[in-house]
């Protein structure tokens, strides 16, 4: 049985398109390669990956509004960690950002959550 307080709430609209706007706005032309402000803020050293960490949490914050696992919390904080340690590696910073895509997994995660409480209703 799923609380009233959580039931009926789905994922605000804004993940989706936060998720788009960090890791797949742009594409290499004549590529299927995608990338976002995650790899272009990335560029900055420490400073854009911490400003994308940031970001991030906003839908760690979103997870425990829809009172997601703390499994699942558990997974996005993760995720983020390892976009964050992957932009401080020099030489091979950028290329990292491009492949970890931390807020796309993560908008994904809360996703399948929200449908799992619409489906236990």
């Amino acid at each position: 049985m799923v609380s009233p307080e959580v039931a009926g709430k789905s994922v605000r609209p804004w993940v989706p398109r936060l998720a788009r706007l960090m890791d797949s706005l742009f594409r290499v032309p004549g590529t299927k390669i995608r990338f976002g402000l995650d790899t272009l803020l990335g560029s900055v050293p420490i400073v854009g990956d911490t400003l994308t960490l940031i970001v991030g949490l906003g839908m760690v914050v979103e997870a425990l509004r829809l009172r997601a696992p703390i499994g699942l919390v558990g997974k996005m904080v993760w995720n983020l960690i390892v976009d964050w340690v992957a932009g401080l590696i020099p030489g091979i910073d950028l290329a990292l950002d491009t492949m970890v895509k931390a807020h796309t997994k993560n908008a994904k995660l809360l996703d399948e959550h929200a449908a799992a409480i619409d489906r236990a209703e």
